[in-house]
């Protein structure tokens, strides 16, 4: 029926032992369903007004989704963006992050969570969100399918683009922005100079730093910025063999050889090269997990099925790991975050280093990537410290570990000893609850890296709730991940059109 009708919504349930497709059909007027090639319009396409250099102006500060969707935003209405990237386009990028996964070095201006396209141009490319933020969160969703997306990102519940794909949307986005009279500037960063220059020629500046950008936080706090710490989360990145994950989420039995099997096949897993280790044709399986130990919160995040675990560090002192997956998910492993709910009060003793109680977070963060990092290889290496799973939920060394997806390399590790026990402690309760769920899930065969610190950002910059403007800085308007308002690419993307509408509201009563 998905072949030949236009589909609305397609999830898959896999909570009972029967799993279930779930589909929702497009009809017509008269209740007829519609044929998937029907010479209807799968949405109103956008439409972009060419601006002239005299154009009204409005400088957005990051190119990740928050900007780059603002961009287009004031577009249609005729403004000219101007954004400013403190990173490289992502031809550049790419080949900075190749050395980075060889051990030849990290650029602290170009890697995963700097450049073109921001933090989720190499990720997974999910566009699913648990944000309640109001919203047309579908028009996002058809301006990713407009630059080049597959059609599934209109129907899929938990639709995914890939790593592999989204770089070239994400190009297909600034050469429009620059087609239609915005200018991009790369390897520029948002300093006090670039700062107090737009504030004196009255220029609306939309604020998408991205989560990572330490040094200008620090920046906005000297520069007066109103900020607030925040909750937020970390822990480690957990990786299991792909169809171990795929026996336990579709009911499938895991018989020894076919254990056996998976592992060989992980084990041979080389240099990147994909192998296909799907069980159903529903695709690889992926899972979401939430549990509590002591008042916190534990649970994954940014799971990513058939994909790879990657450096996601921005300095070159601390160890940083994240996850991605291609547009098949087809490697053989399974990984996730698996962090811990973190309250301001939980890092009270970082408070007043930076002179205010508003970057504690931040310095925790900054800590705890330091430690792991010291746990790892050789200084000038992005290789991070790991254990089997279930020795770090009983306290054991691991002599050796499995194969795994993480390209610059492992190195054995005690986590269960260094990480932080409002951390360590939480992560081994939340692990043995969710194997009382689906058994099997703590095993040996899996391995854990650290650290997976930068789920969320640790500090919120205010903002107004009526006109998205800073409560320090009439023009200033803090969106995206980076100001504590959005968790991920369709939110942040969300979050920047609305601060474009904001401006163009303030345009229009001029």
């Amino acid at each position: 029926m998905e072949a030949q009708y236009r589909v609305q919504k397609r999830s898959v349930d896999a909570r009972q032992r029967e799993l279930k497709v779930h589909l929702t059909l497009l009809t017509d007027d008269e209740g007829h369903y519609i044929p998937k090639d029907a010479p209807v319009p799968l949405y109103e396409p956008p439409h972009f007004l060419h601006c002239a250099p005299s154009a009204k102006q409005v400088a957005i500060i990051g190119a990740g989704p928050a900007g780059l969707f603002a961009a287009l935003t004031l577009l249609e209405h005729g403004v000219r963006p101007v954004i400013y990237e403190r990173g490289k386009d992502v031809s550049a990028r790419k080949r900075d992050i190749a050395l980075l996964c060889r051990n030849q070095g990290l650029n602290e201006e170009s890697n995963y969570c700097f450049g073109e396209g921001g933090a989720g141009t190499f990720s997974d490319g999910k566009l699913f969100s648990r944000s309640k933020k109001r919203g047309n969160m579908q028009r996002v969703m058809e301006l990713f399918h407009y630059f080049g997306a597959a059609d599934t990102v209109l129907y899929e519940a938990h639709a995914h683009i890939g790593s592999d794909r989204l770089p070239a949307i994400i190009t297909r986005m600034r050469e429009c922005i620059e087609e239609y009279g915005g200018e991009i500037h790369f390897s520029t960063l948002f300093d006090e100079s670039l700062f107090r220059d737009l504030q004196a020629r009255h220029i609306p500046i939309i604020l998408a730093i991205g989560h990572s950008a330490h040094d200008t936080y620090r920046m906005l706090l000297r520069s007066g910025v109103a900020m607030e710490d925040k909750g937020f989360a970390m822990g480690v990145r957990v990786e299991h063999p792909q169809s171990l994950i795929n026996s336990l989420m579709y009911h499938l039995p895991l018989t020894t050889k076919r254990a056996s099997a998976h592992i060989n096949a992980a084990q041979q897993h080389t240099n990147g090269e994909a192998l296909n280790a799907t069980l159903s044709p529903l695709g690889n399986a992926s899972y979401a997990l939430v549990t509590q130990v002591n008042g916190r919160g534990v649970y994954s995040f940014c799971m990513c099925p058939g994909g790879h675990i990657v450096p996601a560090g921005s300095t070159a002192d601390g160890c940083v790991v994240n996850g991605m997956s291609a547009s098949h998910r087809n490697s053989p492993y399974a990984n996730s975050g698996m962090v811990v709910e973190i309250r301001p009060e939980d890092v009270a003793e970082f408070q007043g280093i930076d002179g205010s109680n508003a970057l504690r977070g931040l310095a925790f963060q900054e800590y705890v990537e330091r430690l792991a990092k010291q746990h790892g290889g050789e200084q000038s290496q992005a290789q991070a410290p790991a254990q089997r799973l279930r020795d770090f939920v009983e306290g054991k060394a691991s002599r050796d570990l499995p194969a795994c997806s993480y390209l610059p390399g492992v190195v054995p590790s005690r986590l269960d000893e260094w990480l932080p026990a409002s951390i360590g402690k939480r992560l081994q309760q939340g692990f043995r609850d969710f194997d009382r769920k689906y058994h099997g899930f703590l095993t040996n065969d899996a391995v854990i890296l650290g650290v997976e610190s930068r789920s969320s950002s640790a500090v919120r910059i205010i903002r107004r709730s009526d006109t998205m403007q800073s409560i320090s800085h009439s023009l200033l308007y803090p969106c995206g991940e980076g100001a504590g308002y959005a968790g991920g690419i369709t939110s942040s993307a969300l979050d920047g059109i609305q601060a474009a509408t904001a401006i163009l509201s303030s345009l229009n009563h001029q």
